[in-house]
């Protein structure tokens, strides 16, 4: 999907569900990583998360937008466009808008265990990626010495 094609989406969602226009631009913004989406209260652009398209499909873009369209008509109504406010659930209810959207699918970067640290008293195992002062810490169970387990 283009940004052209998310455009015309928001405006036809805006026009059937919310029977107002959308005057501003929608696109996507590839910095965007823990939120499906965002209303811009400045410039009153919204800006969505591709990823969320691309691993959940088009039922939870137009989520997302209907989210955001909820912020966006209430803010320029002066009414209440906050998480928080009465009108903001309201609205959220009647368009059917989810008040949050799906996780994205964990593909976390894990990075391999390199170190493995023994308390030498007790045998409390500790895994880090990098390494320790061992002088300077010690086991949080018994306070014992470690050592780096070769």
């Amino acid at each position: 999907m283009t940004n052209e094609q998310l455009q015309a989406l928001t405006e036809k969602i805006s026009e059937t569900l919310f029977l107002k226009p959308f005057k501003h631009q929608a696109f996507f913004n590839p910095r965007l990583r823990t939120t499906g989406g965002r209303y811009m209260l400045g410039t009153h652009n919204i800006e969505i998360n591709k990823k969320y398209y691309e691993d959940h499909g088009m039922e939870e873009l137009v989520g997302i937008i209907k989210h955001e369209l909820c912020h966006y008509h209430l803010h320029l109504e002066g009414k209440g466009y906050r998480h928080r406010d009465k009108d903001f659930r309201h609205l959220l209810q009647e368009v059917g808008a989810p008040r949050h959207c799906t996780p994205l699918l964990d593909k976390k970067r894990s990075t391999p265990v390199k170190r493995v640290y023994v308390c030498t008293k007790c045998g409390q195992h500790y895994e880090r990626q990098r390494r320790i002062n061992t002088n300077r810490y010690f086991c949080g169970e018994c306070r014992g010495k470690l050592q780096e387990k070769v």
